[in-house]
């Protein structure tokens, strides 16, 4: 598991726009303070842009969450037989219920991602899930496709061409472990608990805590720490508690 460290590169980052984010808040100030309730407004006016902001359109899926961070870009019993909706979700979700007996979480995760030794599984293995994601946040509008020319081949690419989206998906990274910290995994939002397990397995949490300032870093990696070191098969015990979520944690963390 890569741990979260303090690069070099991401400490210039982490400086330079934490700089500016410092700047625009002066000015912001210069004004003079405003009232608690002007603040409170403020918020509530700020998380209805947000919400406003997450069309049917632009609604991502977890996987997509993750790919999008990325850029410089127990025994599981199917129960469910509706499809989702989303392509790579069903399509996992069928090999699920046709398998018997059930595989764990550890092995579906093994065969799902083609790491498995036996050539009579192969066929469990999703394939070109990256490159899926990414033609679905073309077709969100959150990417674009283009061509680039290495030397005898082309290549297409998808960079991003809505960066709102990607900046809101950070803020809610890391207001998760900042502002809105609630120093209780069960007391956290299940999907966001979960974005943020995934991400740190796929080494793009890094990404999202890039512009925080110093202090605000520290804080942020201490509390993702925090919830990397607790014990999947004790928190999974617990009232109420989502036992699919934590033998998936289990899985990434071990």
């Amino acid at each position: 598991m890569t741990s979260l460290t303090q690069r070099s590169s991401g400490l210039v980052q982490r400086r330079t726009e934490a700089s500016r984010n410092a700047a625009d808040k002066e000015r912001a100030a210069g004004g003079g303070a405003g009232s608690g309730e002007d603040e409170a407004q403020s918020r509530r006016d700020e998380q209805d842009d947000d919400d406003k902001g997450d069309s049917k359109e632009t609604r991502l899926t977890l996987m997509e969450e993750v790919l999008l961070l990325g850029l410089k870009d127990r025994e599981v019993i199917c129960k469910l037989d509706a499809p989702t909706g989303d392509v790579l979700l069903d399509e996992a979700l069928k090999h699920v219920k046709e398998t018997q007996p059930p595989e764990t979480v550890q092995n579906w995760i093994e065969l799902l991602s083609g790491e498995t030794w036996n050539p009579l599984k192969l066929h469990y293995q999703l394939r070109n899930v990256r490159e899926r994601l990414a033609k679905n946040l073309v077709e969100k509008g959150v990417l674009t496709t283009e061509k680039q020319n290495f030397l005898l081949f082309d290549m297409t690419t998808h960079p991003l061409t809505n960066n709102n989206i990607k900046q809101r998906l950070i803020k809610k990274v890391q207001e998760a472990v900042l502002d809105k910290w609630v120093n209780d995994p069960h007391r956290m939002d299940k999907r966001l608990l979960a974005l943020i397990y995934l991400a740190h397995a796929s080494d793009v949490l890094e990404n999202a805590f890039a512009p925080l300032l110093d202090e605000q870093y520290d804080l942020a990696t201490k509390r993702v720490r925090q919830l990397l070191d607790l014990d999947p098969e004790v928190e999974c015990l617990k009232a109420n508690t989502n036992e699919v979520l934590w033998a998936v944690v289990a899985a990434f963390t071990k």
